[in-house]
């Protein structure tokens, strides 16, 4: 126990607790996020925590093996109880398990927090086997709250939907049920529409069998995350925030009852994404890429989305030269579909 505490007072001593923290992840990347750091010294911590236990078990266990091992034939002093050590080793598992559990709760509550007004928000449609990204409303340079729309163009799909969700017996897009608690879109909030006849369509991305799909989102800046799945389960998994969530299907285009949560980056760069949930055929090659940007290149990015239109399929690969980024994806590249062993394109107007 001496040589312990002695190699852990020299190693202190010689850098911080960020530092520290920083080093012994056990395991776990670093972490791009807000959110990810949170957990990222939960895990850390919980995990030092468990060293401490587990030295001081095995010093006792050492202990008495060597205090009390087999010295002659005589039978030692034999005693039944000792209440004060078994007060000890009850109470003190309890004050441990406590503070863990004190910890988790707070780090789950504030990765699960969401606020009343996101700087950016965007929902991400998953089906199989593929996603697409749709910008419903950011923050512009002067703090005022922009919608992310194609102008004087109506989303069709949603207008048409209501009525089958009507007679299919499925909670239709108007309607803000129990669990609109959730701050749908579908119920007006953060700018978003109970008008279902007129809502607006949302800049959009979606990915193909030749272009991985690009969600670019601005550093430092809070993004809620509205999940919908057409189809099946999918799960939005990105390694680098250490954090995944299932994208569960409801059976209307309605958002009411999706999952939600926000992130905020706190770096720049590239980061693969990838489903987490087993969804069929090509689940394992069911990538995406996260790019963070800074908050101009992030503007220039939507702006040249609503300059070219939705109907150009190669919007998301001119966008992203417009606003000075690669065009196509840097961390991950689209499954071949080809049987003749033909490399796939992620430029989508090469074919």
């Amino acid at each position: 126990m001496a040589l312990l505490v002695g190699s852990l007072a020299l190693l202190l001593s010689g850098c911080s607790a960020h530092s520290l923290e920083r080093d012994l992840r056990f395991g776990w990347p670093t972490g791009v996020t807000k959110q990810a750091e949170e957990m990222r010294v939960l895990w850390t911590w919980s995990g030092v925590a468990a060293l401490i236990v587990g030295a001081g078990t095995w010093g006792l266990i050492f202990w008495a093996c060597i205090r009390y091992r087999k010295k002659n034939d005589e039978l030692p002093r034999q005693t039944k109880y000792n209440l004060p050590l078994e007060i000890v080793y009850s109470i003190i598992p309890m004050f441990i398990i406590a503070g863990l559990f004190y910890r988790t709760v707070v780090v789950e509550n504030s990765v699960d927090k969401l606020t009343k007004n996101p700087d950016v928000r965007i929902q991400v449609d998953a089906f199989k086997w593929n996603w697409q990204f749709e910008y419903h409303s950011y923050k512009d340079a002067s703090g005022n709250t922009v919608q992310a729309v194609y102008p004087g163009l109506t989303n069709q799909l949603a207008a048409g939907a209501s009525a089958a969700n009507n007679s299919n017996g499925m909670v239709p897009n108007v309607k803000c049920d129990e669990a609109s608690g959730n701050q749908s879109y579908a119920c007006g909030s953060s700018g978003g529409t109970t008008d279902t006849a007129n809502s607006p369509l949302y800049l959009s991305t979606v990915g193909s069998d030749d272009e991985i799909p690009v969600l670019v989102l601005p550093v430092g800046e809070t993004v809620r995350v509205d999940e919908h799945s057409a189809d099946v389960v999918h799960s939005f998994w990105v390694p680098e925030f250490l954090f995944k969530r299932d994208v569960i299907p409801f059976g209307t285009v309605s958002t009411n009852r999706d999952n939600q949560f926000e992130f905020t980056a706190t770096s720049t760069g590239s980061f693969v994404g990838r489903c987490a949930e087993l969804c069929g055929t090509y689940h394992s090659q069911m990538n995406f890429e996260v790019r963070v940007v800074t908050a101009d290149v992030f503007q220039k990015y939507v702006a040249a989305l609503a300059s070219i239109g939705p109907d150009d399929p190669a919007r998301q690969y001119k966008a992203l030269q417009q606003a000075g980024m690669n065009p196509v994806a840097t961390t991950t590249h689209p499954f071949n579909t080809s049987r003749s062993g033909a490399v796939t394109s992620q430029n989508p107007g090469a074919s």
